[in-house]
């Protein structure tokens, strides 16, 4: 159904009255496609490490079946990005990710003088740091499964070498455990943020608190409040 006048929110799905003080900030397609993600990727940590660190591995054992997980772990990766297109809402975020503001520079900069007084760190929908972590990560998958499938298959690419491909594999393999580290500390010291990827609802202080750019660039019809969350 069209959306009404002065509305961008579709007819059906409009505002109501902020009972709860929660807004909707992401959709069950969005979770599901971050939680998918997490899952296959930490299946595929725990893997390299069950087939890299010589004490686990000889706990575990099992070495063939360690590394087909590892594998299709590794080349399953894109495929939660990949069915999340299908969701208007994951479109709309990754086009959000992917548009750096006049103020995401601010916030970097803020950032880089330890700046934490209100307002020092503007931020829509998402800061500078998740764009640039989610870029980065993004980058740093796909030339996993690159080196990953030079190692796989030495064929297609001989002119690249497999001591090669495992040097660039593995010394980014700790990278990326080093950067998630870090990601999860981040989530573990912020339970808002953390309800609001579990349930797609977070308190209206919290968005004006952390993302102060957020509500008023959505417009008052854009962002649903949590009166009907379970």
């Amino acid at each position: 159904m069209p959306s009404t006048a002065g509305s961008t929110a579709r007819t059906g799905t409009a505002t109501r009255p902020d009972a709860t003080g929660r807004v909707r900030r992401f959709s069950t397609a969005e979770r599901l496609v971050h939680r998918a993600t997490g899952y296959l990727m930490l299946l595929c940590l725990i893997s390299a490490a069950c087939l890299y660190i010589g004490p686990l591995a000889l706990l575990v054992g099992r070495r063939h079946l360690m590394l087909t997980v590892h594998e299709w772990s590794g080349i399953s990766l894109p495929l939660p990005f990949l069915l999340g297109l299908l969701s208007a809402e994951f479109r709309a975020d990754l086009r959000r990710l992917n548009r750096f503001a006049v103020y995401d520079r601010q916030w970097l900069r803020a950032v880089r003088r330890c700046r934490t007084v209100p307002g020092a760190r503007p931020a829509g929908k998402f800061n500078a740091g998740q764009k640039l972590y989610a870029g980065w990560i993004a980058g740093a998958v796909l030339v996993m499964m690159f080196t990953g499938l030079l190692m796989w298959f030495t064929g297609p690419l001989p002119f690249i070498s497999r001591t090669s491909a495992i040097f660039v594999h593995d010394l980014l393999a700790w990278t990326i455990t080093f950067v998630l580290v870090g990601h999860m500390r981040r989530a573990l010291r912020d339970p808002e943020a953390r309800r609001g990827m579990r349930t797609g609802y977070v308190s209206r202080s919290w968005a004006d608190s952390h993302h102060p750019r957020w509500l008023k660039e959505e417009g008052p019809g854009a962002v649903t409040d949590g009166s009907d969350e379970v």
